[in-house]
């Protein structure tokens, strides 16, 4: 009998609390808001220098949303920018034409039909440096001057010139002329002009001076190889634009300079290696290298004589380099060279049959520096960076330093077995920061030897090695990486331009792109 008092009860406590739950459902499904809730999740991010990206979560009851923007945080006064009537599907929203340099506050509101508008909420953000300065025209350029130009009538009060501090004060005709002629600069001096209204920034843009005095001037028609053997030790040859073709190898037997007269109008060389010995050194700049009639099919870049003392350094900034077929860079003897540095160049169809891209075999660089250069349509079943140990049996002293930094990488390298990183000197250390890898099956490495002291803000797109190898003793990427597509207008014609605005703010990828 108490065993049948038990269970009725459970059955009347059971039903009690299931009649009050649904109670309980049925006043949560009828609950009417009065004010529509606020929105959440808000970012802003600054896109073209002076605007902003926003973005916020949904609200189930909003239909419409309202933007205001002000220069303070306290919202006193009357907004700058005020916008209304926002979707959700306009998301991200992005507001421009902001100043420069400046900290807004920005804060969203939502409204539904027949509802209060929603309480605000808020967030901070800090405009860029504005850009109002046009490209500088290489046809004003000169040795010694430069013309700067931006829209007529904007507002400026000087120009600061770095480096030399030099103080340029605009004045009101230069105002309402947009250009301002800025004279006794140095040659072959890379400036940087900032363009100041008051305390705040208006422009910020960067150019290099003509070659001056003490150059030797090439002309398409002379014999390049014998200037470069006549020339004395750190002497400059500016080539005149026009076709070099040389289809031969050139000795560089002293540390010396070959770049473009005009960075504008870079000159052509067609089938020239360049051959170094003697422990010299070389600059390759603003030109455009091109190997396909070179009947050897040799490396662009050759080291041929051993040699215990170092080498000079080594630079090729803004260069295009394509068709070499065995590969850009050959150290196959002991030679030590104490600076390596590949800068904004653009360098595709390098085969890479016979050697790698950038090959050490018996040499060793103390830093190996490649930045902000493309690559594309390249070794295609060979490695990218290598540096055996026979370098450090060499020069056991070395503790090689490799930065990558900032590159675009296209369609290099198309066989899982072959590595980006190929590095076994028994000192080194490798970073590699904010690349663009795309097209790729390569891995990064599967040596002992390489040490990767940073992986940080790589971006993997049709590339998987990089991050889930499977191969033995591979080495990826696991930290702060992404694998957006970068949307290139049109890779196939060499136009890498990043449509992708996520890479784009995050700087990813080389600058010339972006």
């Amino acid at each position: 009998m108490k065993y049948q008092n038990i269970i009725l009860l459970i059955t009347f406590i059971s039903l009690t609390m299931s009649s009050c739950k649904d109670g309980l459902l049925h006043e949560i499904t009828e609950l009417n808001l009065e004010r529509a809730l606020s929105p959440t999740g808000l970012t802003a991010q600054v896109v073209e220098r002076t605007g902003v990206r926003l973005s916020w979560k949904r609200v189930n009851n909003a239909q419409r949303y309202n933007i205001e923007i002000y220069d303070n945080p306290d919202f006193s006064g009357e907004p700058v920018k005020e916008v209304e009537d926002v979707s959700f599907d306009q998301l991200p929203y992005t507001v421009l034409g902001l100043e420069g340099e400046t900290t807004y506050t920005v804060r969203v509101r939502a409204l539904g039909e027949g509802l209060e508008e929603s309480k605000w909420i808020s967030v901070n953000f800090t405009t860029d440096v504005e850009q109002i300065f046009n490209t500088v025209d290489p046809e004003t350029l000169t040795a010694t001057s430069v013309t700067l130009t931006w829209p007529a009538g904007e507002s400026a009060t000087e120009i600061i010139l770095m480096p030399g501090e030099i103080r340029h004060a605009v004045t009101s005709a230069e105002v309402n002329a947009g250009t301002a002629v800025i004279s006794g600069l140095l040659s072959d001096v890379t400036y940087t002009a900032t363009l100041k209204n008051g305390q705040k920034t208006r422009g910020v843009i960067s150019f290099t001076t003509l070659l001056g005095e003490g150059v030797t001037k090439v002309s398409p028609g002379d014999d390049l190889a014998g200037m470069i053997e006549m020339v004395d030790e750190g002497a400059i040859l500016a080539l005149e634009p026009g076709t070099y073709t040389i289809n031969a190898s050139l000795a560089i037997k002293k540390s010396l300079t070959i770049q473009g007269y005009r960075p504008s109008d870079r000159p052509l060389i067609k089938g020239a290696v360049f051959r170094l010995s003697n422990n010299s050194g070389l600059i390759l700049k603003d030109l455009v290298l091109d190997g396909s009639g070179n009947g050897s099919g040799d490396q662009t870049v050759i080291y041929e004589a051993a040699s215990d003392s170092p080498y000079g350094d080594f630079l090729m900034e803004n260069c295009d380099v394509k068709y070499y077929r065995k590969g850009l860079y050959y150290v196959n003897v002991k030679a030590r060279i104490p600076a390596v540095e590949f800068k904004n160049n653009i360098i595709s169809n390098i085969e890479c049959d016979g050697g790698d891209f950038i090959d050490f075999r018996q040499g060793i660089a103390d830093e190996l520096n490649f930045v902000d250069n493309t690559v594309y349509n390249s070794a295609a079943a060979r490695d990218l960076f290598r540096m055996d140990s026979n370098g450090s049996n060499n020069f056991g002293s070395v503790d090689s330093k490799i930065t990558i930094m900032t590159n675009t990488f296209y369609n290099t390298i198309r066989d899982n077995t072959k590595r980006y990183l190929y590095i076994r000197t028994s000192k080194n250390s490798v970073s590699v920061v904010k690349n663009l890898i795309v097209q790729s099956d390569a891995l990064y490495t599967d040596q002992n030897a390489t040490t990767i002291t940073l992986l940080s803000a790589n971006n993997y797109y049709n590339a998987p090695n990089f991050t889930v190898s499977s191969r033995s003793n591979a080495k990826n990427d696991s930290g702060n990486y992404t694998s957006l597509n970068p949307e290139f207008t049109n890779p196939d014609q060499g136009d890498f331009t990043i449509n992708n605005i996520d890479l784009k703010l995050n700087g990813i990828g080389a600058s010339r792109w972006r």
